[in-house]
């Protein structure tokens, strides 16, 4: 699926650099393509929207961004049984790692039972599925994780 078929913007990040009260982040993708593309990769076999369970969300970097602030790199929604890509799209890690940190310490604020990031995505517009995430990893561009970067709950071991 191309990835200029996605159009990416996040909500309720810039409280944590305003000292502000936290609000959950929230990430809005929305598609402008051909939609029984996307709704097949949204559903399992049975034809059912996949669930936030049955989801991952990562990032991937494309060079090292501790040079570069704005390295580029791919984020990812995933269907977590069988390792489809749902949604890809490029973003650049500074604006990425600022919406870790804001569900970080969303999270933190409210305890670990609550998702700690929201995940739309739409058609045209038109809401189809939200997910809420506690897990957000990143991926330098060899593919190795980077813990320190990533959103991970407590007592989740990979």
């Amino acid at each position: 699926m191309r990835r200029d078929y996605f159009e990416l913007e996040v909500d309720s990040v810039g409280w944590v650099e305003n000292d502000d009260d936290p609000r959950r982040p929230h990430v809005y993708i929305d598609f402008h393509g051909p939609e029984d593309l996307l709704h097949d990769r949204l559903t399992d076999p049975g034809g059912d929207l996949l669930d936030a369970a049955e989801t991952d969300v990562a990032f991937r970097l494309q060079e090292a961004h501790e040079s570069n602030p704005e390295a580029p790199g791919v984020v990812g929604v995933t269907n977590r049984v069988t390792g489809e890509f749902i949604v890809e799209l490029n973003e650049e890690a500074e604006d990425v790692l600022q919406f870790i940190r804001a569900a970080r310490e969303f999270g933190e604020s409210v305890g670990d039972d609550d998702g700690q990031f929201a995940v739309e995505i739409a058609v045209d517009g038109e809401e189809l599925v939200t997910y809420e995430k506690e897990t957000f990893l990143v991926y330098d561009a060899e593919g190795n994780l980077l813990r320190t970067e990533s959103l991970i709950p407590s007592g989740v071991e990979l």
